[in-house]
């Protein structure tokens, strides 16, 4: 396997170089406070090309131990950046706000070692959505801008879903808002962190429900009342809200027992932390 695809400003700047190599040069060099993640062979840092920010995931593979432990749970194991490069071209052709990708490369035929990294614009200024509704429980936003925000998810979501798509990862910090709109501008978002998604002709009614059930486990604490749930189902599902309560009425039970599940499950994994975040 060995895929490489570059865009400006990278196609200029790489020009003359192993592309493979300038990206693993780049992470191995990323300067203190740049580097947003490093786990599992994959580090992803900022930097800056001309005042513009990008993100590089960068991966050296994940290993057998972690690929044997994914199939052991009947998971799929993401090999590298492909997935998320397919991802973000998915998401763009069903009409989902997310990154813009300016380079791709993929090489290596074992899985367990494959080399690949992936480059996206920085999508800035912008704050995530668990950060933005932190403090709506004590600090309630404006209702307007509450309201456009749940349409906006629930767009997201069911474009997603209905495109053959799920995130696996569906939560809130995984929705960036940009900021420093006007007051009465609608909300611009976008759909982050994609490494796990995945695309089918239709998404299945189980991924589907594990992605609404992430959703709103993240969304348990910042105060959301009947009146917001019941907007969010109207814009997600199709037809009149009273059909869809009939209609969906196991779907409803099932999201208000995951998501208490999920919750306990966080607070038991953070229990011994000194402050528990959301």
């Amino acid at each position: 396997m060995n895929r490489l695809v570059l865009t400006p400003p990278l196609s200029t700047l790489w020009a003359e170089r192993d592309a493979f190599a300038a990206a693993a040069e780049l992470a191995a060099a990323a300067a203190p406070g740049t580097v947003v993640r490093d786990l599992e062979g994959r580090r992803t840092l900022r930097f800056e090309i001309d005042g513009r920010g990008y993100y590089l995931k960068h991966q050296n593979g994940i290993g057998w131990g972690r690929i044997a432990e994914e199939l052991v749970h009947l998971r799929r194991p993401v090999l590298g950046a492909g997935n998320e490069w397919l991802a973000i071209q998915t998401c763009h052709a069903l009409g989902v706000p997310t990154m813009t990708a300016v380079a791709y490369g993929e090489r290596g035929r074992g899985p367990a070692r494959r080399e690949s990294f992936l480059v996206t614009e920085a999508i800035e200024p912008a704050v995530d959505l668990d950060v933005h509704t932190r403090d709506w429980r004590s600090t309630p936003p404006p209702v307007a801008h509450k309201r456009a925000l749940i349409a906006a998810v629930a767009e997201i979501a069911r474009r997603m879903h209905e495109g053959g798509m799920n995130h696996r990862d569906f939560y809130l910090c995984h929705f960036l808002l940009r900021t420093g709109a006007s007051a009465d501008e609608a909300p611009r978002l976008a759909l982050i962190d994609l490494h796990r998604a995945q695309m089918r002709p239709a998404t299945p009614r189980r991924w589907r429900d594990k992605d609404l059930s992430a959703l709103y486990f993240s969304a348990l604490d910042i105060g959301l009342t009947r009146r917001d749930k019941l907007r969010f189902l109207r814009a997600y599902f199709p037809g009149p809200l009273r059909a869809t309560l009939q209609r969906e009425a196991a779907l409803l039970r099932h999201l208000e027992h995951e998501a208490a599940r999920l919750k306990r499950r966080f607070e038991r994994k953070f229990a011994n932390r000194p402050a528990l975040q959301r």
